[in-house]
């Protein structure tokens, strides 16, 4: 269960929340929908974003459905702290670009009473943890796990499968490069990568020619 308020208003530490699955499953639409409560309540606010991250605007969060935030994009983990000063929240997206420095970054912002969001893949397109997630996941006060809708089966979908060629572990893309899909389509899908790699012939074919 995900909760915004603490019991003992004397302990001054923060905590970090982690918002996490595949591609088109929320995170972001999750991570934005945090942010401006805590701007409504007039509390003082700073969301992050990696540099490399340029798909829909160069300083906004933006979500697959359009709905954005004002963020500040910096090139490393290390840069967040520096620009982070005085805030009560502190909002990250996209974690899994970043470097492991990322980990010790909202750690010591919770350790200084500030609540960190943090929304990025818990798994890269081949089905593995990725990057500094599994380490932020474990250190977390809150981790809420988002779904897609598997786009062969309908149903909930927490891998995203690459469509392209492209085998780079970083690579921006949307639905022309990646789609969701369940545990049982992800399954089927790799294992017909894996077949069309290894060029297996029709074995009819080559018994006829060693005969001939």
């Amino acid at each position: 269960m995900f909760l915004e308020n603490t019991v003992n208003h004397k302990e001054q530490f923060g905590w970090i929340e982690v918002i996490c699955g595949s591609m088109f499953s929320g995170k972001t639409e999750e991570l934005i929908r945090r942010l401006k409560r805590a701007q409504f309540a007039k509390q003082r606010v700073e969301i992050f974003k990696p540099a490399l991250d340029v798909r829909y605007d160069d300083e906004m969060v933006v979500s697959h459905d359009s709905n954005e935030i004002r963020s500040t994009p910096v090139p490393a983990a290390a840069n967040i702290p520096i620009l982070a000063d005085n805030c009560d929240v502190v909002g990250i997206d996209e974690a899994q670009f970043f470097d492991d420095e990322i980990i010790k970054v909202c750690n010591d912002l919770a350790n200084r009473g500030v609540r960190v969001i943090v929304a990025g893949l818990d798994m890269d397109f081949k089905g593995n943890p990725f990057g500094p997630m599994p380490a932020l996941m474990a250190t977390a006060e809150y981790v809420t796990k988002v779904h897609a809708v598997c786009t062969r089966t309908g149903n909930l979908a927490q891998y995203s499968f690459r469509k392209s060629k492209n085998d780079n572990l970083v690579m921006l893309g949307e639905t022309d490069e990646y789609e969701p899909l369940s545990r049982a389509a992800y399954y089927k899908a790799m294992l017909n990568e894996k077949i069309k790699k290894l060029n297996v012939k029709d074995p009819e074919i080559i018994t006829t020619k060693k005969s001939s």
